[in-house]
This record gives C-alpha cells, structure tokens and sequence, in this order.
C-alpha cells in the first residue's frame, strides 16, 4: 500500500494499493480486449456515453473536490471548480465531429483520410491538477474509441481512484481503469508491448525518461513539461489594472502550474509601482488548510516541493536578493510556504534560470525591449509566456518574437478545451486540448481505391 499524506497536515489520510506489473499485466489485457468492442461503436454512440459519464461524475463533484483537497491542499471551492472545468472540456470533446478528409474523388480513383483509434492508451497524471489532467486525458481517449489506463501521482491518487469507482458504473469493462503506483509502474507502462500510446503530464526529466523508454516499442507521445514562463511588462501599462492577473497568474494553486508566470520582467522606471501593487495584492490573500473557509491558496502539495521552493529563496538571499515582501502562514504542521515576492536578482539565479513550482515571484528589470526578449528566450523550457501593454498591437508584435507554445497577451494563464495547448523545446512534444489534441489519440488510415 502507499500511504496518502494530507499537505496541510502532514498526517496519512488515506492508503491506496501500490499495483505492479501483473496488475498492469492484467489492466493491459481487459483493455485491448474492451477496445474491440468500443472502437466499433459508432462516434455518436461513444459521445453520447461519455457524457453520460460526465452527468455522474458531475453529480458527485463535492466528494470529489474533497478528495482533491485532502490529498493536494488547494481550496475546496477551487477544487470543485478543477472538476467542472475538465467536465467541460468532455461536453465539448463530445460535440465534435471527427470527419472523413476526401482527397480525390474522381473517375480514376478515390482517396480518402479516415482517422482511427490509436488503442490502448496510458494516461500519467501529476500531483498539481490531479482530475483535471486525467479528464483532459481520459475525455479525447474514450471519444476517438481507445480504452485508457490512468496512473495517477502516488502523492495524488485517491480521487481519481474514486473518478475510476464512478466510472465503473456507466462505462463497459476495461474502458477506463486506474492504477495506483509508484514511478516503476510508470516505467512498465511506457515500456509495456501491450499499450500503444503514453499521455504524461510532468516535469521535463520525466518526460525524456518516458521517450527514452517509449523508443523501442515506438509508441505515440503526447508529452506535456515543464515551463519557465516568462512575462514581460511594457512601459505603457495601467500599473494597477493589471497588478491581480499578474499576482494570480503567478501565485495561483500555490504557484503549482506548468504554464503558470515564474519570472516577471519589467521596466526599470515602472519597477517600484509594480513591485508595491503586488505586494498590495499578496496582503489580502488569505493560506491555509483548503477546508477551511475564506482561504484562498492552500499548501505547497508535498514535503520535497516545500524543501526545493525553500531551497530556491535562500539561495537567491544568499546572492544578495531581496525579499521585499513575505506572507503570512498557518502555526503548526503543513507545507505552508509564504507568498513571496523578490527583487534585485539577475537571469544567473537558480530562482529565475530553474522552474520553482511554488509561490514565489522573481521580478526583474529591463531597459532595452530586444534584450529583454532575449532574456526571456534564454532557456531550454517554452511551454507558456506573456505580454502586457495598453497597445494591443505593440503587444501582439513583441509575442511574436517570444519562444514558447502560447503566448498571452494581458493574461496569464488562460487554457480552454477549443484552444490547442502544449510546448516546444524541452516543454514537450504535441498538444491537448482542442480538436488537434483530441486527433492526436488517433491513427491516420488513408483509404485509397482505383477505379
């Protein structure tokens, strides 16, 4: 078993089976055996029971919520908002059409593109989103009729063991199994024979790991990384109408999103005002344990994460920063890290040149728009970044010149299931979301008849 620690108690709640590989062995085998029968169903039949599984999951979404709090720490209420978000995403994943591209059609001949089910999909999920990731995941697998085995993060896994309960009860068996286990039951996942294409969400190491132990079967790969997302401020802005999307694209879960803003860079007249409009944001926010009410940011989710986050302040005091501003936590147990907020650091800094994951904010200065562009291109992540001016279209040309998968103009970060999303460089391989996501659970099959 894997004992479940609770973040903003540090106490077990929760044991979950630690599966290995003659589980996987037997989830492999009731897949490719379910996939038989669910491909053949029509696309209209699959929609229509995905969405029915969307009206049972929805119906539970306050046990569910729950779980997510208990095991990752966030705020209940933004707990419940992850599940109806990914819920969503499946209502709309179920309204696609996924048509037939004609070629030629002619007197000699006719050519077809069909799109077929890749098959068995592995689907890895991490601790910061534990169902929205498996819903991105599991919705666009089951619509394009391929059978899904989910491993959750062991430091995350009981909800959506409970999602794997529910939907027991409306899917056919093998459909749709979750196992629980540790990172060897996510190395014989992607090495398994018997399962054509890994979904992984997760840090970048991970992620060549699982290319690397993709390779000799040649599995499909839709890899989703790391980010070192840069946001650059110009020197035209309405500091404090943009002061809360910038604190909040930076500090939301806890800091804990791949795409979220972890290095901010602006002007060097305009610093202090941005600086203290921050700060003025951070004072009215609230940490705690995610049951309780009136919080809005709970724990950093385990104990390891807290030690890096920690790691990566003191050592940027260590190199003269300055930590101008530092929030409030709870007494007593929890991985509670204050909000923090510095200034008076370079690029050279572990803190600005690493992903931090956690609720801290580098701010940087700048007085040369192209330098700062090569500043925040400067790494091996490109998953997400950001602009911000009043000047739309000074805004959207200095995007252009930026390196990442998305980037946001006056946001930060904003996902939607209609919108493709993932990352170059080191920050992945292919995108979720969006119809593109959804074809990538696909084969092309090209039908080609002489005439």
């Amino acid at each position: 078993m894997i004992p479940v620690i609770n973040p903003a108690t540090e106490s077990v709640f929760a044991e979950v089976p630690n599966a290995g590989v003659e589980h996987l062995d037997t989830a492999v085998i009731a897949a490719r055996r379910a996939a038989r029968h669910w491909s053949s169903k029509d696309l209209a039949t699959r929609q229509s029971i995905v969405l029915e599984l969307v009206d049972h999951v929805r119906a539970n979404i306050s046990e569910l919520a729950r779980l997510v709090t208990l095991e990752q720490g966030k705020p209940v209420a933004k707990a419940a908002g992850e599940i109806e978000s990914g819920l969503r995403s499946l209502e709309r994943y179920a309204s696609w059409d996924i048509p037939i591209e004609v070629i030629r059609d002619n007197s000699d001949e006719l050519i077809e593109v069909h799109r077929a089910p890749v098959g068995v999909v592995g689907g890895i999920t991490a601790w910061n989103y534990p169902l929205l990731l498996a819903l991105w995941k599991i919705g666009p697998a089951l619509v394009t009729g391929n059978p899904i085995i989910v491993k959750p993060s062991p430091l995350t896994p009981v909800a959506t063991l409970r999602l794997g309960e529910l939907a027991q009860e409306i899917l056919p068996p093998g459909v749709l199994q979750v196992l629980s286990g540790g990172d060897d039951l996510g190395r014989a996942m992607t090495a398994h024979t018997g399962i054509d294409k890994i979904t992984f969400t997760g840090s970048e190491r991970a992620g060549k790991s699982i290319m690397a132990g993709a390779g000799p079967t040649l599995k499909r790969l839709t890899l989703e990384l790391g980010g070192n997302d840069p946001g650059i401020v110009l020197d035209d802005v309405d500091v404090e109408s943009i002061a809360a999307d910038l604190y909040w694209g930076a500090m939301s879960n806890c800091g804990q999103v791949c795409a979220g803003l972890k290095r901010l860079y602006v002007p060097g007249h305009l610093a202090p005002a941005i600086e203290e409009a921050l700060a003025e944001v951070a004072k009215g926010v609230k940490v705690g344990n995610g049951l309780d009410d009136g919080v809005d940011m709970g724990p950093v989710q385990n104990a390891a994460q807290f030690a890096k986050v920690r790691g990566y302040v003191d050592d940027a005091v260590d190199r003269g920063a300055d930590v101008y501003f530092c929030g409030e936590v709870p007494e007593g147990p929890g991985y509670f890290h204050p909000v923090t907020l510095v200034r008076g650091i370079d690029d050279t800094v572990p803190l600005v040149r690493e992903e931090q994951f956690g609720p801290v904010l580098p701010i940087l200065t700048y007085t040369d728009i192209d330098d700062v562009i090569a500043r925040a291109n400067n790494s091996d992540l490109a998953l997400g970044a950001s602009v911000w001016s009043s000047d739309e279209q000074r805004a959207t040309k200095v995007a252009a010149q930026v390196e990442a998968g998305t980037v946001w103009v006056n946001q930060h970060p904003m996902l939607t299931s209609d919108v493709p999303f993932g990352g170059i460089k080191q920050s992945g391989l292919g995108v979720e979301q969006s119809i593109h996501g959804v074809l990538e659970y696909t084969n092309y099959r090209v039908l080609r008849v002489k005439r």
